[in-house]
């Protein structure tokens, strides 16, 4: 909490005491330290899924898992867990934002921002990763294919788009003459805002029927409804059983059992 003033900071302490029963989680702080702890966090986390990002796309040249890679190296106490799992990109208009506001105080300031710089490269780059997975499966021939994406809200349980990894991944299947299917539970609205009338995107309300006739199937965004699918429905209803995860929440074996062709961020 950044206050210059301890009767306000005493005022907002008993506001939240509600919430702190247990444990006084409030660290007091000056305003600008406040705002600074935001940034620099937010920062860290976004390098953290950059590395990951990075180390998954490396995976897929090794032959390595990158799931045998992330346990590995989230059992290490100096590393931890969180923000290990890698993917196809981060979105969200305050993260994003507060990253780039980091990486222009630098600049601004004299420093050199390379490392944040990078970080959003690499972001930027990583939004493509499944166009770039079904652009080599299909040898470069994406004309005139139906694509099916779950998921184009920024994080699960949103209705917002803002810099989602699934805006870039639409642009680029738009720009190779590919007719776009989209399932999203809450976010079709502000993609129809976003997209306005075209005859190359159709939004459903049912994920099977998205699916439905496509030549393949991109996870974007990992809501809990995408992550036990019926597989013998799905694979039924594509024209060509081909999953694109970008969350890699499904278990390779297991759908290449069920008779799909699967390509996840640095998974075998």
């Amino acid at each position: 909490m950044g206050a210059d003033t301890p009767w306000a900071s005493r005022l907002v302490a008993e506001l939240l005491r509600p919430f702190n029963r247990r444990r006084d989680g409030i660290m007091h702080m000056r305003p600008r330290e406040a705002e600074f702890t935001k940034l620099a966090i937010n920062g860290m986390l976004a390098t953290r899924l950059s590395y990951m990002n990075d180390m998954a796309n490396l995976a897929d040249s090794l032959d390595v898992d990158i799931e045998r890679v992330r346990q590995g190296m989230g059992a290490d106490t100096r590393i931890g867990e969180a923000y290990l799992y890698p993917g196809c990109g981060f979105g969200g208009l305050s993260f994003s934002r507060d990253v780039m506001s980091l990486a222009s105080t630098l600049q601004h300031s004299g420093l050199q921002a390379q490392l944040l710089e990078e970080v959003l490269q690499i972001n930027e780059r990583q939004k493509e990763s499944l166009f770039r997975k079904l652009w080599r499966h299909y040898d470069t021939q994406l004309e005139g294919r139906r694509v099916a994406i779950w998921g184009v809200a920024f994080k699960p349980e949103s209705a917002r788009i803002d810099n989602a990894p699934a805006l870039k991944l639409i642009e680029a299947l738009w720009a190779q003459g590919v007719q776009v299917h989209v399932h999203d539970p809450r976010a079709l609205p502000a993609l129809a805002e976003w997209a306005g009338e075209r005859d190359d995107l159709v939004l459903h309300d049912d994920p099977y029927a998205a699916a439905a006739a496509t030549d393949a199937l991109m996870l974007v965004t990992e809501w809990k409804s995408y992550w036990s699918p019926d597989f013998t429905r799905l694979h039924a209803e594509m024209a060509t059983p081909l999953l694109l995860d970008g969350r890699n929440i499904w278990d390779p074996g297991f759908v290449k059992r069920s008779g799909f062709m699967y390509y996840g961020i640095g998974r075998r």
